[in-house]
């Protein structure tokens, strides 16, 4: 993803997200971050503060033209304190959402909020599945 500021992004990202630092090339301004789960899946993002390298287009703010990233994580509610405690804006408050899928329906507990380039992002916990 390209960021206006990679500092505000990794503080995002480790601070309020609880992703770590993989790997990083600072005099490239590029971070490679990673948040595991407890079964070891794990979830990796690339951030590259704009430098017009790799842009494809023209940008301008938000960044995220129609883009939406999708993040599981194991506790949806100490990331949800967090965000309180940073009085970060939500975009939908936390819900529970059930969604068909074949013969079955799967389940999540999800909350959407913009990262500091305008990004959407939904961290979603798994809920399971359940017989319809």
């Amino acid at each position: 993803m390209h960021v206006a500021d990679i500092a505000a992004s990794r503080a995002f990202w480790w601070d309020v997200l609880g992703f770590l630092v993989a790997f990083e090339r600072r005099d490239e301004r590029f971070m490679y971050l990673e948040r595991t789960l407890a079964d070891s899946r794990a979830a990796q993002i690339m951030l590259c503060q704009r430098n017009g390298r790799w842009e494809t287009g023209p940008l301008e703010p938000p960044l995220e033209q129609g883009m939406m990233f999708q993040i599981e994580v194991d506790d949806l509610g100490a990331i949800q304190g967090t965000l309180a405690q940073g009085n970060w804006p939500i975009h939908t408050p936390l819900r529970d959402a059930w969604r068909r899928t074949g013969d079955r329906e799967s389940g999540q507990r999800e909350l959407f909020l913009q990262d500091p380039d305008g990004y959407l992002l939904m961290l979603n916990e798994n809920l399971g599945g359940r017989t319809l």
